[in-house]
């Protein structure tokens, strides 16, 4: 028995329809115009979209730079924006989403909802500002990958507006805007020839070079930084940028006090268990030393001097996805080992470092690195394996408490910025320390094993 054919259309045709009428929806609000913007809602209730009047574009501008507070009794827009999504609403939330500086920093406690601002300001941006590019920068490929689907999560939770293309790290909008979402990888970063909108999630944890490497791109297309972290330690970009204040940055820190959906019990229990520098660090937004630091008197062995005459040593830890690090200086007629420079770059070719790195000094090389070191001995330099030990990390501390160890001023930043967060690892009763922040200290350990050979 034949039976007539359903006209009932499918679940998977019925969502079909309904996204186009949403797109259709927001197109017919949002379309490609651009100048000064008011709120309107939309036929879905749960949209708070964004109108315009027919004032042309001028270059530099940004289509949602004017809230809702032109229109009387409104809220602000970021406000109205944070609400359509049933969200917590903290007040430096709105900050950050209204904020028009070129550069910001937002130092959080943690818990603060640095992910969620950082996914909501890329979505808010690219589907109101056409052309754009929008660039997450996470830390990692799981943190990365964390951000973007929070990211895809708000945009299908305003019906998918305006969607053109997808893929696991991109989103591309039908007006133009693309959204990526990328690791701290530099290998990640070459394929963006530009970037309107750069926002780095945790930043305190992105290496130097690797941010600077996305700003060269930001400053190309004359877009903005939003850098957002909790503090880790007296290192890095951040810290230099909020220490000093300059170079155009604006500041906002958000301890845990102003955050409303924090307990006022969490506070009290966190201080007991975490400790007084790790709480202030975690949840007071204060920079602090790193509690079990391996080399802490490293820090206060730079002097201001010339470099003596000796013997040129050096050493030598490779990498290509982790970081090529060389260290090298000079051993005076007394033992002493002055620092007086250093070569630090990721994902280059042995070539590159090799005319980076100073012709007349003995090298001691990481000894895994069998083949690196036939190739540069071929090249030229004279360069051996140094000894694998754990005791060189002693013999690197026992010369910083004899005062046997010189750094030259301002020879050796990123083996500073290292020192102050290479530290014991606490999971194992602080009895190895952990791997990570090690580079150029590997190579000053193979430096030091060898010289004392």
């Amino acid at each position: 028995m034949l039976c007539a054919k359903s006209t009932r259309p499918s679940r998977k045709e019925a969502r079909g329809r309904r996204r186009k009428r949403l797109q259709s929806s927001w197109s017919a609000v949002a379309g490609h115009r651009f100048g000064s913007w008011t709120l309107l809602q939309t036929k879905n209730p749960s949209i708070q979209a964004v109108s315009s009047h027919r004032t042309p574009r001028r270059r530099g501008d940004h289509a949602m730079i004017t809230t809702a507070s032109r229109v009387p009794g409104n809220p602000p827009a970021a406000a109205c924006f944070l609400r359509g999504f049933g969200l917590d609403v903290d007040a430096w939330q709105t900050e950050v989403l209204d904020s028009r500086q070129q550069r910001l920093l937002v130092n959080t406690c943690r818990k603060a909802g640095k992910s969620t601002v950082a996914a909501l300001l890329a979505l808010r941006e690219a589907l109101s500002t056409p052309q754009t590019h929008v660039m997450l920068l996470g830390r990692s490929h799981r943190r990365a990958y964390h951000l973007f689907k929070r990211f895809r999560s708000f945009h299908k939770r305003l019906g998918a507006p305006l969607l053109a293309e997808r893929t696991r790290s991109e989103l591309r909008l039908a007006n133009g805007s693309l959204v990526a979402s990328q690791p701290a990888i530099e290998r990640s970063l070459r394929d963006y020839a530009k970037i309107d909108l750069l926002i780095v999630d945790d930043a305190a944890r992105v290496a130097d070079d690797l941010y600077r490497t996305a700003q060269v791109r930001v400053g190309l297309a004359r877009g903005r930084a939003v850098c957002l972290t909790t503090p880790l330690g007296r290192r890095g970009f951040f810290y230099e940028a909020w220490r000093s204040g300059c170079d155009g940055w604006a500041r906002l820190e958000v301890p845990a006090e102003r955050i409303d959906r924090l307990p006022r019990p969490l506070c009290p229990n966190r201080r007991r268990v975490l400790g007084e520098a790790w709480y202030r660090q975690e949840f007071a937004c204060a920079f602090e030393e790193v509690v079990g630091l391996i080399y802490p008197e490293l820090s206060r062995s730079v002097v201001a001097a010339l470099v003596p005459l000796g013997r040129s040593v050096g050493g030598i830890d490779f990498g290509l996805r982790n970081p090529f690090a060389a260290v090298w200086g000079v051993v005076d007629a007394a033992g002493v080992l002055w620092l007086s420079g250093e070569h630090y770059e990721r994902e280059r070719p042995l070539a590159y470092h090799l005319e980076r790195l100073p012709r007349d000094v003995h090298w001691y090389a990481d000894p895994s690195g069998a083949r690196e070191i036939h190739e540069l001995r071929y090249a030229g330099l004279k360069i051996e394996r140094a000894a694998r030990k754990r005791a060189t990390i002693a013999a690197v501390r026992r010369r910083l408490e004899q005062g046997r160890l010189r750094l030259l001023e301002a020879c050796c930043p990123t083996l500073l910025a290292e020192t102050a967060q290479y530290r014991l690892d606490p999971a194992a009763d602080y009895r190895r320390p952990l791997k990570e922040h090690d580079h150029m200290l590997d190579a000053l350990r193979y430096l030091v094993s060898g010289i004392e050979e």
